[in-house]
């Protein structure tokens, strides 16, 4: 009977099988397989509480089987029970230690609540049943993602895929895996194929409608699109949204309107709605309709944060419109904070600085320490008493829990600094340097410049690849460029400062040491670094790298090996470098003793800098950052003149920095450190003094 019933079911003749299995039932009611089969058939019929009960029953029967424990786990996780399901498989794994799929199956539970650490356990104790089981690829996979470890996932998946090709999971894993890469058009394509082994995962349908939009294929997103609201899970709110995003990507305003308006009702306080409707009506200079719009939701949903701020969006800013809008926005909700710094903004704007101190106050008497209002505060108090604005960030330091500390100590520096207490304000940053070096960086290790240099080699005409180098040292304002630069270059990688850095010579700071001892040689350092561009998503070596450090000694290496490369070099006014250093820190979280420690380092670092440009040691462009450390115009505009290249505006270099010559105000507590400074300031260009 158990044969005719595997055929029924291969079929999908399930009501074949539900009868066949009831015969079976009604012949052996103590059987527990019978009940078992039951199940299974009534499942694959659709019936599932009826599948429940039947299994119910061979438990029952059977309470130590294994396999029926393990059937039960599918059966609960088809119905999203998933406590329940962790059950029936602890049970299972009890009875049967070498169950391979339901430490699996339980696996992907820990995975599916964040339980990263159990997952991989998890996967161990499969692996010891079935160590050559691609399926273990999936879970080891997915542990590697979760840790943020993407080149490990990606190796792992892509091995999984290439057994497995076929299997949803892991396909939709290595999707996932190419996306947290950045490989899009794999990413795409990995869903399409679990899309077309599982078309009843209509949720793939929009991702695969946002990574076409990404990719700038509005065609293929349009397509997509299309058999998303074609079907009645499709014809959903989300969707919705999507379809009006998609049709703003298409330059069609007025048709994603249509997607859009029907959403203002649904879902009045959402955000990315709320954005696409602005966007939309903008483009169509609807700002009246806007006003309608908005306004009439608001009626019926005063308490909606983003819904205020929708509405504050159509008025000119600082206006009179503005202004009443904030207004209403406070009577519907008296005590919301963000409403508070809109208003507070405004009267700074119309030049009502009692009036914006008076809200600040009110902000931090609702919300201690709440950090827009402590900063008016301040501002207001270093306008009219300096040395009670220090006092007052002093107190707010001295109160704050451990996690809070380094920022208010960062705020009281540049608080005691603008209030003309540079020695205060040194102190302060050296206290911050002190408390922060147990847990950065050493300071990179600095070579003696040779007797003589290897020849640099040729590069071939035809030779189309030129990768760049981009560095600066700490206070250069270099990650302000690598953001100007990011914003026009998708092949700038900044990886080296996130939290999976390529593995190659430029990443590790014994390298100096390594070339000379001989333990890494040249060519071995370029191919190495060659290698791993591909997983860093680049396919032809045309890359901009920025580097965690440099070192002259690294023309050892790129002179002969990689001739065609180009260094591009951050700098600005070496003493305001220190300054900002010292104040602000630097990208690499670099460890710092005293500030003649930081001195005497950044003056050889910078000695290297000359020797490059004077010797003409390997192709080299230096970017002054003085003039444009705090303007994106103005940056936009010297990479432009450095590259002949029209560069977009950046949004943000991030935040304000020390503006050029600001050094000059520490002339006299960091005289000592200047004045190893200064000479080579002035073999790069600028004044003595």
């Amino acid at each position: 009977m158990q044969d005719t019933l595997i055929q029924a079911l291969r079929r999908n003749a399930t009501d074949e099988a539900v009868a066949t299995a009831r015969q079976w039932v009604t012949a052996e009611p103590q059987q527990p397989q019978a009940h078992r089969w039951l199940a299974l058939a009534l499942q694959q019929h659709g019936d599932v509480d009826a599948a429940q009960a039947s299994l119910e029953q061979a438990l029952a029967l059977a309470p130590d089987d294994a396999a029926l424990h393990l059937q039960h786990a599918g059966l609960l996780l088809a119905q999203r029970q998933l406590d329940a399901a962790g059950a029936a498989l602890d049970r299972t794994t009890a009875l049967n230690p070498n169950e391979f799929s339901a430490y699996l199956m339980q696996a992907h539970l820990a995975l599916a609540r964040e339980d990263i650490d159990e997952a991989e356990r998890l996967g161990r104790l499969a692996a010891r049943v079935q160590p050559d089981s691609p399926e273990l690829g999936t879970v080891e996979g997915m542990v590697a993602l979760r840790r943020g470890d993407v080149d490990r996932a990606l190796a792992v998946l892509s091995a999984a895929s290439q057994r497995l090709p076929d299997d949803p999971r892991v396909l939709y894993a290595l999707g996932l895996a190419y996306l947290g890469k950045g490989m899009l058009a794999f990413a795409e394509q990995a869903f399409r194929r679990v899309l077309e082994l599982n078309p009843a995962n209509h949720a793939l349908h929009g991702l695969l409608v946002q990574l076409a939009l990404r990719q700038g294929h509005t065609d293929r997103a349009a397509e997509a699109m299309r058999q998303v609201l074609a079907t009645p899970q499709g014809d959903n709110p989300g969707m919705h949204r999507l379809a009006g995003e998609l049709e703003l990507a298409s330059g069609q305003p007025l048709q994603a309107l249509e997607h859009l308006r029907p959403l203002l009702a649904q879902l009045p306080g959402d955000r990315a709605t709320l954005q696409l409707l602005l966007l939309a009506w903008q483009r169509l200079g609807r700002d009246e309709e806007a006003r309608s719009e908005l306004d009439a939701a608001l009626a019926n949903h005063p308490q909606l944060h983003d819904l205020w701020l929708s509405r504050l969006a159509v008025a000119a800013v600082g206006s009179d419109e503005a202004v009443d809008v904030v207004e209403r926005w406070l009577a519907a909700m008296p005590e919301h904070i963000p409403a508070l710094e809109a208003r507070m903004r405004l009267h700074d704007m119309k030049d009502e600085a009692d009036d914006a101190e008076t809200v600040a106050k009110h902000i931090v008497a609702l919300e201690p320490g709440r950090a827009s209002g402590e900063q008016r505060i301040v501002e207001a108090l270093l306008a009219r008493d300096p040395a009670a604005a220090i006092a007052h960030v002093q107190v707010l330091l001295d109160n704050a829990p451990a996690a809070a500390k380094p920022a208010l100590r960062g705020w009281l520096g540049a608080v005691q600094d603008r209030a003309g207490e540079p020695a205060a304000a040194l102190a302060t940053w050296l206290q911050q340097h002190a408390d922060q070096a147990p847990v950065r960086l050493p300071l990179p290790p600095q070579a003696k410049a040779p007797g003589e240099w290897p020849a640099l080699g040729e590069v071939a005409q035809d030779n189309p690849v030129r990768p760049m180098f981009v560095w600066g040292a700490p206070g250069s304002g270099v990650e302000r460029v690598v953001r100007a630069m990011a914003a026009a270059s998708p092949v700038l990688r900044g990886d080296r400062f996130g939290p999976t850095p390529p593995d190659d010579a430029f990443q590790n700071f014994n390298t100096l040491q390594r070339l000379s001892d001989g333990s890494l040689d040249a060519a071995q350092l370029v191919q190495q670094w060659r290698d791993g561009l591909p997983a860093r998503g680049i396919a032809d070596g045309n890359v901009i790298d920025w580097l965690l450090w440099w070192d002259n000694a690294l023309l050892w290496a790129l002179r002969p090996q990689l001739p065609e490369g180009r260094l591009v070099v951050a700098l600005r006014d070496p003493r305001d470098m220190l300054v900002e250093w010292l104040a602000l820190g630097a990208p690499a979280p670099l460890a710092l003793a005293s500030a003649d420690e930081a001195a005497r380092w950044l003056a050889r670092a910078l000695e290297q800098v000359a020797d490059l440009h004077e010797q003409d040691l390997y192709p080299l462009l230096i970017l002054h950052t003085d003039a444009a450390a705090n303007d994106p115009a103005a940056m936009a505009a010297l990479l432009e003149q450095a590259f002949g290249l029209r560069f977009p505006v950046a949004r943000s270099l991030g935040p304000t920095t020390i503006a050029a010559g600001h050094w000059r105000r520490f002339a006299q507590v960091l005289a000592a450190e200047f004045a190893k400074l200064t000479p080579v300031a002035v073999r790069l260009g600028y004044p003595e003094a």
